[in-house]
């Protein structure tokens, strides 16, 4: 089992979550999220002041899979949220040694 984790442009948040119920996906989750990558951040001007951003506000989206789905899973997410510009995102994958459903006690890939 695989954890993709995803951070995103919080205006892309519908179009993954659109892409990922099309390709079959049970469930997710969804955290706001704050940081910055190259872009370090950026500057604003309220009411004549510029004010420096540092931390951009995101969207993180945690997607539990098993192994043989992850690639064509990150590549979904991936066109979902794909703009062209800085800032786009990052997605990563790291392996999940077990998941247990609490309700059922069910373990691993029927927890799923």
């Amino acid at each position: 089992m695989k954890l993709v984790t995803a951070i995103i442009q919080p205006e892309k948040l519908e179009d993954v979550q659109r892409a990922l119920l099309r390709h079959g996906v049970s469930g997710i989750t969804i955290t706001e999220v704050s940081g910055y990558g190259r872009q370090r951040g950026h500057v604003e001007v309220y009411r004549g002041a510029e004010f420096t951003i540092d931390f951009i506000f995101k969207v993180k989206i945690e997607v539990l899979v098993d192994d043989p789905a992850c690639d064509e899973l990150v590549d979904v997410i991936a066109a979902a949220c794909r703009t062209g510009n800085v800032g786009d995102g990052k997605i990563w994958v790291v392996a999940v040694d077990s998941v247990t459903r609490v309700r059922t006690g069910e373990r691993d890939h029927a927890a799923l």
